[in-house]
């Protein structure tokens, strides 16, 4: 792997193969890796937001839980990056969002935000780590900013947060709100179902959308309800309002990064993959047919041959080598044997 070479990319490990097939003699299997270059600062910000809300520029938006999917997100050019709370169901297996504790968020945080130079940053409060009062409600934000590195936080739930939204936006914190299908209240919403399929419920979202702009939000995220009521709630608010199942007319649209790109196959996976996702790649298919070529290979023995065998012996420490083996057994060849390269032998970079 001589050809393996660092490319500066302000601070992220990310490597290139400079004699990738096509470019200049390169193996023909050698995989291809390249890195996007750093924007020269951060480019997306609150302000930025308002703006592209004020022109009409719809928003991007997707989460990603660790340094691969937010080095795949930053190059992208995706507007918001949400480390959300969904990393409980497609990362660590569990049925729902409500087991995600703040430990969890921040240790996702820190990767996410290791990967990403561009995109605003924000990041879910989960269940259980700001309800309780508008203090806990600030000292969790707080440690989400310092520990996590992000740029806001995200709390689920209308007019009965605003209180909860003012003490983090009076705690110097950037807060984006959350209304309609709220999956950290699933339990009281009987399920994960569409909501605001009622006039008077519709309405309910209007008015929890105001309050929570009101409270101090910059933003909102609007879940599964119907195109009209997601339309209606972005006119009435001067804030961005970012759709999920919630039709076109939002002002942006956020999607959960292993569903758009059909990260997994598995069964839990599967079951819980919205109907309003359009998958864009079939990542998992891939994944699948990688690793049951690797184990075919392995099993017989194809993997690895004399191209992945790239570490050698001189044929006269091999001779002596083999020698000793045969008479003094393995052990005293480590003890007997040349310990270092002859000065004719070069070392052998690993990486």
């Amino acid at each position: 792997l001589a050809a393996l070479r660092e490319v500066p990319r302000a601070g992220l490990g990310v490597r290139a193969l400079s004699g990738a097939a096509g470019a200049g003699g390169g193996k023909p299997n050698e995989p291809k890796i390249t890195a996007a270059p750093a924007p020269p600062h951060k480019n997306i910000s609150i302000h930025s937001l308002a703006i592209k809300k004020r022109k009409g520029v719809p928003i991007s938006m997707v989460t990603a839980y660790d340094f691969p999917s937010a080095v795949h997100v930053d190059k992208a050019g995706i507007d918001i990056v949400l480390v959300g709370d969904s990393v409980g169901m497609v990362e660590l297996g569990y049925d729902t969002t409500l087991p995600v504790t703040l430990e969890d968020i921040i240790h996702h945080c820190k990767a996410v935000s290791r990967g990403c130079r561009r995109p605003l940053l924000v990041a879910d409060l989960p269940f259980g780590s700001f309800e309780t009062s508008p203090e806990q409600a600030a000292a969790s934000a707080i440690r989400i900013m310092k520990e996590g590195n992000m740029d806001a936080v995200k709390i689920e739930g209308g007019r009965k947060r605003a209180h909860l939204v003012g003490a983090v936006v009076d705690a110097g914190i950037a807060v984006m709100g959350h209304i309609g299908l709220t999956p950290q209240s699933f339990s009281g919403l009987g399920g994960f179902k569409a909501q605001g399929r009622s006039a008077a419920a519709a309405l309910t979202l209007i008015e929890d959308a105001l309050a929570l702009e009101k409270a101090g939000c910059f933003g909102l995220v609007i879940e599964c309800v119907p195109a009209v009521v997601a339309r209606e709630v972005s006119k009435a608010v001067s804030i961005p309002v970012i759709g999920i199942g919630a039709g076109p007319h939002t002002d942006g649209q956020v999607l959960v990064y292993h569903d758009m790109l059909g990260m997994m196959q598995h069964y839990h996976h599967a079951a819980f993959t919205p109907q309003f996702c359009k998958q864009y790649a079939a990542v998992g298919f891939a994944i699948q047919e990688g690793l049951a070529q690797y184990k075919e290979d392995v099993e017989q023995r194809a993997f690895p041959d004399e191209t992945f065998s790239p570490y050698k012996i001189s044929a006269e420490e091999e001779r002596i080598f083999l020698e000793l083996v045969e008479k003094r057994g393995a052990s005293a060849a480590s003890s007997t044997s040349s310990s270092s390269p002859g000065e004719d032998e070069p070392d052998i970079k690993v990486y």
